[in-house]
């Protein structure tokens, strides 16, 4: 039987790379994100037409988006065995005292409110349909264990979505539904390019650092996805081995 996969953040970067991940190896997949056209980007660059493959635009931060999105999946599919928690958004490297509260109310609305908002409307379907249960894999960040300078929001949400991560896994276990979070650092994508150029240490010093191809991310999201529902990652992560990550300070 097919797997069906829901990707939010699908139209670039890390969901772009996994949504190609999970088509290539053989799941139909729901990509969801702001925009048409970077979805629709997403799937051209398959080998091949995609009928296994739904584009669906939508806000994760805004409810009645996110619920038309997982009717849309259900009503394709029939059913979802991996939600892909990954869309997310952050803010320019500002002092803390300049951060503006709509500034930090987006951030939350969208990395840990998106990841809220998706995970119950997954746990809806899961626990309803047959065969029951599936997977939860949130998209966590190195930043979920240690700051950047000047990432206060984006920092605040990742470590909540490590709480958000342990209560689904346990309030999963009744339905057969297992969750994990996949920490990520330096991944070589659009967002990631000014690395190679140089940023902001703890130190108060700019350096580069090194990143790592993106399809490492993929292919660690795809053996998390590709797990019988009796095991489970609770946290992986993933870096560029050369990344001031261990030991930062």
């Amino acid at each position: 039987m097919t797997k069906i996969a829901l990707v939010t953040g699908a139209g670039s970067g890390i969901g772009r790379a996994v949504a190609l991940a999970l088509l290539g190896a053989g799941y139909a997949v729901a990509l969801a994100g702001r925009r048409r056209d970077a979805l629709e980007e997403t799937i051209s660059l398959t080998s091949a037409s995609r009928p296994d493959a739904l584009v669906v635009p939508a806000d994760v931060s805004d409810e009645t988006s996110v619920t038309a999105l997982f009717q849309a999946c259900a009503d394709r599919y029939g059913r979802l065995d991996l939600l892909f928690n990954n869309a997310g958004t952050g803010t320019p490297p500002l002092p803390f005292e300049d951060l503006t509260l709509a500034q930090w109310n987006r951030v939350v609305a969208v990395n840990l409110t998106g990841a809220f908002l998706c995970a119950r409307e997954a746990f809806r379907l899961m626990k309803t349909q047959t065969p029951r249960g599936g997977r939860i894999v949130n998209n966590g960040s190195i930043s979920a264990h240690a700051p950047r300078p000047l990432s206060a929001p984006y920092t605040a949400t990742k470590h909540a979505i490590t709480g958000l991560t342990k209560s689904l896994s346990l309030d999963g276990r009744a339905y057969d539904i297992a969750c994990g979070q996949i920490d990520i650092g330096n991944a070589a994508t659009a967002l990631t390019a000014r690395m190679t150029d140089g940023v902001l240490q703890a130190n108060g010093a700019v350096a580069p650092e090194p990143v790592m191809d993106v399809r490492h991310v993929a292919d660690a999201v795809l053996y998390m996805a590709n797990l019988p529902l009796d095991a489970n990652v609770p946290f992986l992560t993933v870096m560029a081995t050369q990344m001031p990550f261990i030991g930062r300070g």
